[in-house]
């Protein structure tokens, strides 16, 4: 099957437009990657999390595909080495759980948040996108409503390391 999806995703990949979870086995969860402590800061405090970083191209091209779930706090935090740009996007191909991604500026402020439904379809094609509609560095995803829950919104800051947040 992975050498079928080969062509779609070199078309996709040059593209531009998204940033895919698309290469790995979706029947096989993916290796849990290095993770941080980290904090989204709010008016209201802090909200602590635990991320698992996605810094290299096959790691972010992976994602959460194949996850069952994730406990409330964790989520995954994918880093770029240059800024996106706003037509760029995620798209849920095998991944099996309702996400929201906020896409993060260079300063790790939100710029934009989103919700995503998974899409485990064996057509990667139907699968809908999900555009940053802005710019951005980085982005987390972290269960559905997260971040409605914690009260995080547009604006607020993503802090890494514990000096930043604390927990309960």
């Amino acid at each position: 099957m992975r050498s079928s999806l080969r062509p779609l995703l070199l078309g996709i990949a040059c593209t531009g437009i998204l940033t895919c979870a698309c290469a790995a086995d979706a029947s096989i969860p993916q290796p849990r990657l290095p993770e941080v402590a980290a904090c989204f800061v709010t008016d209201d405090g802090a909200v602590p999390v635990t991320l698992e970083v996605a810094r290299e191209f096959s790691q972010r091209q992976a994602g959460l595909m194949g996850r069952e779930s994730l406990l409330e706090d964790e989520g995954m935090l994918f880093q770029y080495p240059d800024l996106q740009s706003s037509d760029r996007g995620f798209w849920m191909y095998k991944t099996l759980l309702d996400l929201d991604i906020a896409y993060l500026d260079k300063r790790g402020r939100i710029a934009s948040i989103r919700q995503m439904a998974p899409c485990v379809t064996s057509s990667a094609g139907s699968c809908p996108t999900y555009p940053a509609g802005v710019a951005f560095q980085s982005a987390v995803e972290m269960n559905q409503n997260f971040f409605s829950d914690h009260g995080i919104e547009v604006g607020d800051q993503l802090m890494t390391g514990k000096e930043h947040c604390s927990r309960p």
